[in-house]
């Protein structure tokens, strides 16, 4: 009997023991959100195709925003820059002909004809002043006099005329063929600005500071067009990503700071609330809930105050307690 006793003693202490473990690591647990690091990469690559000709980063290097990455080939393009550049040479020289008028040499023809004009004119003039006295004294008939009057008013005439189309000569074009040859400059520096912008595309710059994720070619290698040379993670685009149950969504806005820990990270880090979706959804398999019955939640995105590897998980501690 007192064998049996001892026994029971015994089981009972062995339960109370094995409930202790399980106990009491559940009473001391804080209540956490499980998340993971984010992070979005940005591909970059050339518009033309062609031979890599310069790879200046390696895979897990850090670069600063402006750093150059790569270079693509420039020959082809190195050209039509080249073609655009004479292109808008050949406009401008349009618009500062069709402004300056005639050449000297091709005004001195029009000065030959007003000059040829003025001797019409004086010999009108002159027949004119010796036919007039002739006919007061009847020597020649009035129509005489007509004949010689006509000559002299058409000699004018064409002399004014002369003068005129050497005037306008030396004007230069109409406005209207003046503006057309300032558009076809603008044009053509249009194509200039496209064909540097094209250029430069060959030699990537970072476009912020980050970490070179993944290179996917090497000095030598033809790389298709628009086809990613390298990859990077930029600082600003590495994010905590959790989720939080239906209950506590009110107590999460965009703006809002929350803590959160990692293994091996420092303590007493903070992210910033800048996205929360509007759908819900249920937990996704590979996040562990802490509590079973938290089922359906959301997605709340913040970027932490600290670079973070994406994928880490982390515990985000609740903003707000359930309702």
């Amino acid at each position: 009997m007192k064998q049996r006793l001892l026994v029971i003693v015994l089981l009972l202490a062995a339960a109370a023991m094995v409930g202790a473990l399980f106990l009491v690591p559940r009473l001391n647990r804080t209540a956490v959100l499980s998340g993971y690091v984010e992070g979005e990469p940005l591909y970059l690559a050339a518009p033309v195709s062609g031979a890599v000709a310069e790879i200046r980063v390696q895979r897990g290097d850090r670069v600063k925003a402006g750093d150059r990455l790569f270079v693509v080939d420039p020959k082809q393009l190195t050209a039509q820059r080249a073609q655009a550049q004479a292109e808008v040479g050949a406009a401008e020289a349009q618009a500062q002909d069709a402004r300056k008028g005639l050449r000297p040499l091709e005004l001195a023809v029009y000065d030959a004809n007003i000059a040829a004009a003025e001797a019409r004119a004086r010999d009108a003039a002159a027949d004119m002043r010796r036919v007039q006295p002739l006919v007061r004294k009847g020597i020649y008939a009035p129509a005489r006099l007509d004949d010689v009057r006509a000559a002299l008013q058409t000699a004018n005439a064409q002399l004014v005329a002369a003068r005129r189309q050497r005037d306008a000569a030396a004007l230069g074009a109409r406005e209207g063929q003046v503006q057309a040859a300032d558009s076809r400059v603008a044009q053509a520096q249009a194509g200039l600005s496209a064909a540097d912008a094209r250029l430069s595309d060959l030699a990537p710059v970072a476009p912020s500071d980050a970490r070179v994720e993944e290179v996917f070619f090497q000095k030598g290698e033809w790389a298709s067009a628009n086809q990613p040379v390298l990859s990077l993670l930029p600082d600003d685009r590495i994010k905590l990503r959790f989720f939080v149950p239906e209950r506590s969504l009110s107590a999460y806005r965009i703006g809002a700071t929350v803590r959160f820990a990692c293994d091996g990270c420092a303590k007493g880090m903070s992210a910033r609330i800048t996205f929360v979706s509007p759908r819900p959804e249920f937990t996704p398999p590979v996040i562990y809930s802490r509590e079973a019955r938290d089922r359906l939640v959301y997605m709340v995105e913040a970027r932490p105050s600290a670079r973070l590897n994406p994928g880490q998980p982390v515990d985000v501690t609740p903003l707000g307690a359930a309702r």
